[in-house]
């Protein structure tokens, strides 16, 4: 677009839009960013993709056979294109990157992969979207949303920041009831005309200060974050114990009818969800709620247990109820969790760090599957490989590895990939094969991960050579985080 002026008013786009006349550039070639050019394809935009690293070939070329102009390297995304009409960014890229500066400066308006999938169901696709955020616990209570709904008998996408971009799961051919979309502060930061069926912000403390940098930077966290209330349709969801959540809700422009509903730890007043005894109880979407409250489900149901995770059943429990989900349900999904664990699982955040437990990643095809969901990873991995080759798991993701920290019986299998695969990629295998290597193993991972990196437990090997079974290492895996975190 250079210095010209916007002809082409997108505010208002939607799915059944000339997108034909649109030329839209895409910021970032990462999960997203892919997601989001293949969208734009199919609704029939001219598409440009432009990313400093090399790292994406196999997108690129992808795109480009379907029509997709990419340009990457260095250099590539230093200023605006000529003639553009919208930037649709990478939710890691800050405001203040030189190709979202040139947009703001040229009057193009800028959309993250978020506002691009509700535009592309709108008006004639559109089903609930029901948003988690938070700085702790966003992972656990998506997962715990998504149970309750299915075993409520509703087909969901579980998308967003838990790995599958949404544009994804809208090209689907599949007709889902609902969305339960997980939602960093980045990705709110760019959302614009998104309006949830139900929202929670689940806590609120400092985090990506490297990215909201100066003296109001955790207030510019905070309010990125406040901005999944914005249109809420039904229910925006808050934390009693964290009165900065409620009054987000407060200053929130919500949609007429939507409610406040809290959480909390304690003996729950009316609109909201709580302890009784060792009940999960429902004093929210009750009709006698002012007199009673409802058992949703019981303390034992959730797992793993913990003050935090109560928590998080509590939140989940509100969304899942915001759209008619029985009580039964609830306390069903709660149980049924318990079979996804160690399973891309989120055990800890923290400085923008987060530690993923996927021990149930015991051959290098479920090792794939977890790194598919992560830009940049330092990897755990080693254990009993069975026979299987590392070699095409190392090569498609080599790309995505800050590092490796490699344990176990099979540990050199690993080593020999990466080194004919990835050999720039910094390895350090562990010989102990006591259990207490663990603990070594995630000291040393922390030393080599830095903001927004992903320490990922995703051995590609059983683990009866040190375990009892991947639960017993996954345990392991977080116990050693706890401690870490603990420890600093």
């Amino acid at each position: 677009m250079g210095g010209g002026a916007v002809t082409l008013d997108l505010s208002s786009f939607d799915r059944h839009s000339d997108w034909a006349a649109a030329h839209v550039v895409v910021a970032g070639l990462g999960v997203s960013g892919f997601a989001a050019a293949d969208g734009l394809l199919e609704l029939g935009a001219k598409v440009t993709v432009l990313d400093e690293s090399t790292a994406h070939d196999d997108k690129a070329e992808l795109l480009r056979v379907l029509g997709a102009t990419v340009v990457t390297g260095p250099g590539s995304t230093a200023s605006l294109p000529e003639g553009t009409d919208l930037v649709v960014t990478s939710p890691g890229w800050r405001p203040d990157a030189p190709l979202l500066v040139a947009a703001a400066k040229a009057g193009v308006p800028v959309w993250g992969e978020v506002e691009l999938a509700w535009r592309m169901l709108q008006p004639d696709k559109a089903v609930p979207w029901i948003g988690v955020t938070g700085t702790n616990g966003k992972t656990t209570t998506t997962q715990m949303v998504t149970a309750m709904l299915r075993a409520d008998g509703r087909t969901v996408a579980e998308v967003g920041n838990i790995g599958r971009p949404i544009v994804e799961a809208v090209l689907d051919d599949v007709d889902y009831d609902v969305y339960v979309v997980e939602l960093s502060s980045f990705q709110l930061h760019y959302v614009h005309s998104v309006a949830l069926h139900a929202a929670a912000v689940l806590n609120i403390h400092e985090d990506h200060l490297e990215w909201y940098d100066g003296e109001d930077g955790y207030q510019r966290y905070q309010d990125d974050k406040a901005r999944i209330y914005e249109r809420v349709t039904h229910a925006c969801v808050y934390n009693v114990d964290e009165p900065v959540t409620e009054r987000m809700v407060e200053e929130a422009d919500v949609q007429e009818g939507a409610r406040a509903i809290g959480f909390t730890l304690g003996t729950p007043a009316r609109s909201m969800m709580g302890i009784v005894d060792d009940l999960l109880v429902d004093r929210a979407f009750v009709e006698q709620r002012a007199t009673s409250a409802l058992e949703v489900a019981k303390l034992s149901d959730v797992h793993p247990f913990a003050p935090h995770n109560v928590a998080n059943a509590l939140a989940a429990a509100a969304l899942a109820r915001s759209v008619g989900a029985r009580p039964q349900s609830i306390a069903q999904g709660l149980r049924d969790l318990e079979l996804a664990g160690h399973r891309i699982q989120e055990v800890a955040q923290r400085d923008d760090i987060r530690w993923i437990d996927d021990s149930k990643a015991t051959n290098p095809h479920a090792a794939d599957s977890a790194m598919q969901a992560f830009e940049h990873i330092v990897w755990i991995a080693g254990g009993q490989t069975k026979g299987t080759s590392f070699d095409e798991l190392v090569a498609k993701h080599a790309h995505r590895l800050r590092a490796a920290v490699l344990f176990g019986v099979d540990r050199q299998v690993i080593a020999d990939a990466l080194a004919r695969h990835a050999p720039e990629v910094p390895v350090h295998v562990l010989d102990s094969t006591d259990t207490g290597v663990m603990v070594e193993a995630v000291r040393l991972a922390g030393s080599l991960a830095v903001p927004g990196d992903v320490v990922l437990l995703s051995p590609g090997g059983a683990s009866l050579d040190m375990y009892r079974g991947y639960a017993e290492r996954g345990e392991h895996f977080a116990a050693a985080v706890e401690e870490l975190l603990a420890a600093h």
